[in-house]
């Protein structure tokens, strides 16, 4: 019940840019925290099996203290009146559908009406790849890429976790996930302290990243335009082949579906990343596509949703 609350009242209310302003969030404050742990840790003077040994320590204490008040709160708030909705708020916070929705939104939106320039800008918010250089499709590909990407590991994973362990397991999920999103680079500084963050990532999202392909799938057949049959082949033929072992199943999914091409050679910090493509359509993507690849995500996370809702009904009646 408590991942089916925290889905709904996420996708209903988001969480609010005023508390954000005043206090932050979660996830903020979680990145804090491993900024602290990088700081004291990370000696640039130490061989590499020191920073990686320094990095797992990091990466446990993170966790330990996540995971840690994560529980003492939710134990708390359940003996208060509505007590499991005051812990569904707070769960509601490790989810993004509406927020994801609303930024790969704004992509679209600046394409249409704003031009070329703002829709960089806007993208430049979702992705980490440089964006200034980006032409039309390449903005809309980085837009649809972290929309498939991010519907796995912002909303199936924490909800996936949730299911299993509550809020201690989304939030220990969080935690790992925004440690290797900060620190899990093959970067000089943090090749060695970010493996562990980097590798648990990949093992902690590897269920969620199958079953978002799966959604993704399923909504294809709601879908107008969409393919869930190209969706299945395009992930059997292509997922394997991403660098992420993960993003290449939602990534596929989405493509597939949508009868385009994404993902592709593309440049960080000017280094450019030959990574092979995502399904064998068009390339050439639009301000429409990322229209179409909205509608995919929106009917996904409603199969998310009913899911959710049946084992909460299943779990109810046992």
């Amino acid at each position: 019940m408590l991942t089916l609350l925290a889905l709904l009242i996420e996708d209903a209310f988001g969480y609010p840019d005023w508390l954000a302003q005043r206090i932050g969030h979660p996830v903020t404050w979680i990145g804090r925290l491993i900024d602290v742990l990088d700081l004291r840790l990370n000696r640039d003077g130490d061989d590499p099996a020191r920073r990686r040994a320094a990095g797992v320590l990091a990466l446990f204490i993170i966790i330990a203290i996540t995971g840690t008040a994560a529980f003492l709160i939710a134990r708390g708030l359940l003996f208060l009146p509505f007590g499991l909705v005051l812990v569904a708020v707070l769960a509601s916070t490790l989810l993004a559908q509406r927020s994801l929705y609303a930024r790969v939104e704004r992509v679209a939106t600046a394409l249409e009406d704003n031009g070329l320039e703002a829709a960089r800008s806007a993208v430049s918010h979702i992705v980490g790849r440089d964006t200034a250089a980006l032409d039309e499709a390449g903005v809309a590909r980085a837009a649809i890429e972290s929309l498939a990407e991010n519907f796995s590991d912002a909303v199936v994973a924490p909800s996936f976790w949730m299911l299993i362990a509550g809020l201690p397991g989304a939030a220990i999920y969080k935690a790992i996930n925004t440690a290797d999103s900060m620190i899990g680079h093959r970067t000089e500084r943090h090749e060695d302290f970010g493996w562990a963050a980097a590798r648990l990532d990949d093992l902690v999202n590897l269920p969620a990243s199958r079953l978002a392909a799966l959604l993704l799938i399923g909504a294809a057949y709601f879908t107008q335009g969409a393919s869930p049959a190209r969706a299945v082949d395009t992930v059997k033929r292509d997922a394997s082949r991403h660098r992420s072992p993960n993003a290449g199943c939602p990534e596929a999914a989405m493509a597939g579906a949508l009868g385009i091409a994404i993902a592709g050679p593309r440049t960080y910090e000017g280094v450019v990343v030959d990574d092979s493509w995502m399904g064998n359509g068009r390339s050439a993507v639009t301000a429409a596509d990322i229209r179409a690849a909205l509608s995919l995500y929106r009917r996904a996370d409603r199969i998310l949703i009913a899911i959710v809702a049946l084992v909460a009904m299943l779990i109810a009646l046992a």
